[in-house]
């Protein structure tokens, strides 16, 4: 994939998608922090299930040390390897209060001497909570990136480091969520969804796929309006859950 064929790639998602978000509810760094933790080999929405409820209850460092490990993981439970996560967590947290007043901090190498926090998981918080050109390079965004040339790596940090090469900067900011949710939702692991992709054509992925039969006989009968109106009002909304003043 060629540098114009590159930049058309991310203005179509982001015709699509102007201004993308985790799906990950979070109000706060802190908030974020946790969900990206507890993220690790789960789903966002299994994450969400469980911090919602954890959040009304604990969502300062302080408050998370106060539940304790055995605390947190009644609240996590549901999540994947949830006990190593709860240890972490408040490890971490620890480590929050007594370094960082508190707060979290905001360079890479403080984010990755927190337990439980990696190379994906400081990326993460560094573009999402503070606005840091990074690439987090997930299942997802390393399969993408594989898949349609974009940026081929053997392991995830040279995917990242060849998606921070040849992305467009002025896609850069939202690169890692457009592919993210491009993986998740069309160029999926068992089977992409060539004959509904936006960049099936700058894609160097063969063969393409084609649209099943009932995805076909869909397609050419338009839906009434009154299900399109339907179907828009039931889209969740990614990312925050509101933030606080």
């Amino acid at each position: 994939m060629n540098a114009e064929q590159r930049a058309g790639f991310f203005a179509r998602l982001q015709a699509l998608d102007p201004h993308p978000r985790t799906e990950l509810e979070h109000r706060t760094p802190f908030e974020l922090l946790v969900a990206v933790i507890l993220s690790a080999q789960a789903t966002d929405r299994s994450v969400n299930l469980a911090t919602r409820e954890l959040f009304r209850v604990a969502d300062t460092p302080a408050a998370i040390v106060a539940l304790g490990v055995e605390g947190l993981s009644r609240h996590v439970r549901s999540i994947g390897l949830y006990q190593s996560k709860a240890r972490h967590i408040v490890q971490a947290c620890e480590m929050l209060l007594a370094e960082h007043g508190g707060e979290v901090p905001r360079t890479r190498e403080a984010l990755e001497r927190l337990p439980g926090v990696g190379r994906k998981t400081a990326n993460v918080v560094l573009n999402v909570a503070f606005g840091e050109p990074t690439i987090a390079v997930d299942t997802h965004v390393f399969r993408v990136a594989n898949r349609t040339g974009l940026a081929p790596g053997r392991t995830p940090i040279e995917v990242e480091r060849a998606l921070l090469e040849r992305v467009p900067p002025q896609f850069l900011q939202h690169s890692h969520h457009w592919l993210i949710l491009h993986g998740r939702y069309v160029c999926k692991a068992t089977r992409p969804e060539c004959w509904r992709c936006p960049v099936a054509d700058l894609c160097e992925h063969q063969p393409k796929t084609s649209a099943p039969a009932n995805a076909r006989a869909a397609a050419a009968a338009p839906a009434p309006a009154s299900a399109r109106s339907a179907a828009a009002a039931a889209a969740p909304a990614r990312g925050t859950r509101g933030k606080r003043g």
